[in-house]
C-alpha cells in the first residue's frame, strides 16, 4: 500500500524506476520462478530471490514510503529485486500472500530504515529531477515534430520505424512513458494504409499539444495539470474524497502484452449516477486478483483519481450489495456523443469515454456495422468490430431494440456489454 493506503499499480511502480535498465530488470523479476518465503502485511512486503551465487537476496520494501532495503550490491534505489517484488505485489499475486507474519530477517532489515521518517525534501528534489528529465524530453520532441513538418510527411514514410523507435527509447529514458507510447504510435502511422499523411498530421497535433501542454503545466489550471502530468507518464494517484455508492458492474475487459495483464472494469453508481474505471494488473500474462463479475451489484467506496474528466479510481471494499441488479439508465446516440464530446473539451488526448445507448439497433450500413436509435434518427459507427462480439450482439438483439454499454473513441463505439428488453438483470458480456 502507499501512504494512502491504496495498492500501487504496476505503472505507479515502474514510475518508482530510478532508470529504464533497473525498470527492465525489475520486469524480468516480476514472476513467482526466482522468488520465495514472500509476503506482505500492512503494508510491508518481503521476498527471497534467487541470486546467481548460493545465498538468495533478501528483500523487503515498506510501501508507505516507499522505504528499501536488499542485500543485492545495486547501487541505485530502489533495486530491480524490489521493482519487481512490487509488480509481484501490485497484480495480486498468490506468490506474495498478504496476511503473513514477516520473518526476523525482514523486521530487522527494515526497522533502521522506517525509524526515520521520510525526508520530504529529498522526496522533493526526486520529483524536481524527474521534471527536468520529462521536459528535456518533450523539448527533443518538439525539434523532431518540427523537422517532420518542415520536411514534409511524404518524408515519414521513407524513414522507416526505426527512427521513431529510437526516439520513443529517448522518452523512456527521460522517464515520461506516455510521450513513448505516442511516438511510437507515430512511427506505426505511415505503414497502416490509405490515408495515412491525414492520420499522421492529426497525432502529430496531439503529441504537439501535449508538448506544449506540460512546458506550460504551472500556468495550467490544477484539473488540467493533472490530466497533462498523467498522460505524460506520470503517475495516476487517487485524490478523494472516497465516493460511497451501489456499484453496477457494466463490464470487464482484460488485454495483455506477454508481460502484463491489464484488466478495466467499468463501475456504475446506481444512486449518484457515477460512472467509474477500476484497473488491476496480473504481471507475466497472470489473471489480476480483482475478478468483479458483470452485473453484479456492490456496496463499498471509490476514491477518484486527479485530472479534469478523469474517471479512474481505486476501489476500497466491495461486498455484494441485496437487490436485484438492473441495467443502467442509457439515452439516445446522440446524448452520448455529447458527452464526449465535452470530455474530449477536458482532456484532448482521450481515447475513449463510457456511455449506454438506449434502445439501440445493430445494422449494417455502407460503411460498416452501426448502432442506431431505434427511431432512426442517429447511429453511431461500430469501431473495429470483433466478430465474436458482434454476432452476439446481433443474436441477443435479433432486430429489435437493446441496451448497450461501451465506449465511445476516436474510430467509433466499442460495445462491451449488452441487456435485451426481456432480461434486463441478465446482462450479456460482448468481450
Amino acid at each position: 500500500m502507499n501512504a494512502t493506503g491504496t495498492r500501487r499499480t504496476a505503472g505507479q511502480v515502474r514510475a518508482l524506476a530510478p532508470d529504464e535498465a533497473s525498470r527492465r530488470a525489475g520486469d524480468g523479476l516480476a514472476t513467482a520462478g526466482p522468488w520465495s518465503g514472500a509476503g506482505g502485511r500492512d503494508g510491508v512486503v518481503w521476498g527471497q530471490c534467487a541470486s546467481s551465487g548460493r545465498t538468495p537476496y533478501r528483500t523487503v520494501v515498506d510501501t508507505a514510503g516507499p522505504v528499501y532495503a536488499c542485500t543485492c550490491p545495486s547501487p541505485t534505489s530502489p533495486c530491480a529485486h524490489a521493482l519487481g517484488l512490487l509488480l509481484l505485489w501490485a497484480a495480486g499475486d498468490p506468490a506474495v500472500p498478504d496476511g503473513a507474519e514477516p520473518p526476523g530477517w525482514a523486521a530487522r532489515r527494515l526497522a533502521p530504515r522506517t525509524a526515520a521518517p521520510a525526508d520530504p525534501e529529498a522526496a522533493r528534489r526526486r520529483a524536481e529531477r524527474r521534471a527536468a528529465r520529462v521536459t528535456a524530453g518533450a523539448e527533443e520532441l518538439e525539434r523532431r515534430l518540427a523537422d517532420l513538418v518542415r520536411g514534409g510527411l511524404a518524408a515519414a514514410g521513407r524513414q522507416g520505424y526505426g527512427l521513431w523507435e529510437e526516439t520513443a527509447a529517448r522518452m523512456v529514458d527521460a522517464q515520461a512513458p506516455g510521450l513513448a507510447a505516442r511516438v511510437r504510435g507515430l512511427g506505426a502511422i505511415p505503414g497502416s494504409g490509405p490515408g495515412w499523411p491525414v492520420r499522421l498530421l492529426e497525432e502529430c497535433a496531439l503529441a504537439h499539444l501535449l508538448d506544449r501542454a506540460w512546458l506550460a503545466a504551472d500556468r495550467l489550471p490544477d484539473g488540467l495539470a493533472a490530466t497533462v502530468r498523467t498522460r505524460v507518464g506520470l503517475p495516476s494517484v487517487a485524490a478523494g474524497p472516497a465516493v460511497r455508492d451501489r456499484w453496477l458492474v457494466l463490464s470487464r475487459t482484460d488485454t495483455g502484452d506477454g508481460r502484463l495483464t491489464t484488466r478495466r472494469i467499468w463501475l456504475y453508481g446506481t444512486a449518484g449516477g457515477r460512472t467509474a474505471l477500476v484497473l488491476s494488473y496480473g504481471a507475466a500474462g497472470r489473471a489480476p486478483a480483482l475478478a468483479l463479475p458483470v452485473g453484479a451489484l456492490l456496496d463499498g467506496e471509490l476514491t477518484p483519481h486527479a485530472g479534469s474528466g478523469q474517471l479512474r479510481a481505486d476501489p476500497g471494499e466491495l461486498v455484494p450489495a441485496p437487490g436485484p441488479a438492473a441495467p443502467p439508465p442509457g439515452g439516445p446516440v446522440g446524448a452520448a456523443l455529447d458527452a464526449y464530446g465535452r470530455a474530449l473539451r477536458e482532456d484532448p488526448w482521450l481515447e475513449s469515454w463510457p456511455a449506454t445507448l438506449a434502445r439501440v439497433v445493430p445494422a449494417r450500413a455502407e460503411y460498416g456495422w452501426q448502432l442506431a436509435d431505434a427511431d432512426g434518427h442517429e447511429a453511431l459507427p461500430v469501431a473495429a468490430p470483433d466478430r465474436p462480439a458482434l454476432w452476439r450482439l446481433l443474436a441477443l438483439s435479433g432486430g429489435a431494440p437493446v441496451t448497450v454499454f461501451g465506449e465511445c473513441g476516436p474510430g467509433g463505439f466499442t460495445p462491451l456489454t449488452a441487456w435485451s428488453p426481456e432480461s434486463p438483470e441478465d446482462p450479456v458480456p460482448l468481450t
